[in-house]
């Protein structure tokens, strides 16, 4: 059954809304290491500057995930304005509306995403 324009509307807030997180948390982190790097000194142990190079990899990891959340999110609100939002971009079959409850930037039923993972789609 089709979403209705209130649940589409509801989804398109709360994807601005998740957005607007992982826009934030992305900058924090991007911040953060900018930090780091502006204050590393000459005077640092080795294993010092080993462990925040580490944390630096981990943070600029994590943001990178997060960027990839946001492009998520953008396609989603693309298929809200395209009127395709909760049919599957391989599929074409609907999204169950409990899976677009738990993530609502998903483009892609379970059973196509599996198959997309496993690289059984081009």
């Amino acid at each position: 059954m089709p979403l209705t324009k209130t649940e589409i509307e509801k989804f398109r807030k709360k994807l601005l809304e998740l957005k607007a997180q992982f826009s934030q948390i992305v900058h924090n982190v991007n911040q953060e290491v900018k930090t780091s790097d502006d204050s590393k000194g000459y005077s640092q142990h080795q294993a010092d500057e080993g462990t925040d190079d580490f944390y630096r990899n981990v943070s600029l990891q994590v943001s990178d995930e997060e960027y990839k959340i946001i492009r998520q999110i953008d396609r989603a609100l693309e298929k809200i304005d395209e009127n395709t939002y909760g049919i599957c971009d391989i599929s074409e079959e609907e999204i169950p509306l409990p899976r677009l409850e738990a993530i609502p930037y998903a483009t892609m039923t379970v059973k196509s995403q599996e198959m997309l993972e496993k690289g059984l789609f081009s």
